[in-house]
């Protein structure tokens, strides 16, 4: 729709007596804005006189915001803690074999073994950790229940080995992961279920990878360098026994976390 114009009007000379009246130069026409559309309410939010507005608190003089919205959360938050509990595997963090001493911060989990005058420390995250899953890559047979046509979740993180030599400034870090399609086969040769994707050098004490540093992507590596870079971490423990344990703790940390959430979730939306 077309803005509407409007005109100033002309100022009179005869307005003043005794005087001339000046020139007035041709008026330009200005810009009307146009009436604002009604909104419609959304959300936290109402209109008042044509205005987007943030709804007040509830009527019972708590201060807080109460909604029928809020309620169903809560109720949905309760019932899904309850389900994941039933299904929690594990009651503490799953232990690893191997002489390995675990250590965990949020979401961040780091292994370390010392032998032989070298110190491997190995260190994962859980975020982002689940590869998606897809529908219709396994068909439910007929009389399933629903509880059991739900895959099961496995976190299959990322993780980064560092091994030092007693007194050396310099640390071999290896940026391993799990292909996707090596998890979970189990096939009669012995093939590895994790992958080394990149090696560096990079000065002990770092804790940021330098991009300064050389880095080795194995996309294009000899594969007999590659084989002895995988019996390396092999000898030092890092295995595919330590990566199948790996999954478990990795997988009962996530999950312990997702329920961590919840709850949280649930405290933040109740609260007052």
């Amino acid at each position: 729709m077309l803005p509407l114009l409007r005109r100033v009007p002309r100022a009179l000379g005869s307005a003043v007596a005794g005087l001339r009246a000046a020139p007035v130069p041709p008026t330009r026409p200005l810009l009307q804005p146009a009436p604002r559309p009604c909104v419609r309410p959304f959300g936290l939010f109402r209109v008042r006189a044509g205005l987007l507005v943030p709804r007040g608190p509830c009527s019972c003089g708590c201060g807080a915001l109460h909604t029928q919205g809020d309620k169903a959360f809560v109720e949905f938050l309760n019932d899904e803690i309850k389900e994941e509990k039933k299904v929690q595997k594990h009651g503490s963090l799953p232990k690893m074999s191997g002489g390995w001493e675990l250590e965990v911060n949020g979401t961040e989990a780091t292994l370390v073994r010392k032998v032989a005058g070298e110190k491997i420390t190995v260190t994962f995250n859980i975020n982002n950790s689940i590869p998606p899953t897809f529908a219709g890559e396994e068909e439910p047979s007929q009389g399933q229940k629903a509880e059991e046509q739900e895959p099961e979740l496995t976190s299959t993180p990322n993780f980064v080995v560092e091994v030092i030599k007693n007194g050396g400034k310099k640390a071999l870090v290896l940026d391993c992961h799990y292909p996707e399609d090596e998890v979970g086969q189990e096939e009669e040769d012995e093939s590895d279920i994790f992958a080394i994707r990149e090696v560096s050098f990079q000065s002990v004490g770092e804790s940021e990878w330098k991009d300064t540093n050389y880095t080795l992507n194995t996309d294009s590596l000899d594969w007999a360098l590659y084989d002895h870079l995988m019996d390396f971490l092999a000898d030092r423990g890092v295995d595919n026994t330590f990566a199948d344990e790996l999954v478990e703790l990795s997988t009962a940390l996530e999950h312990r976390e997702y329920i961590t959430f919840l709850e949280d979730l649930k405290g933040f939306v109740k609260s007052q």
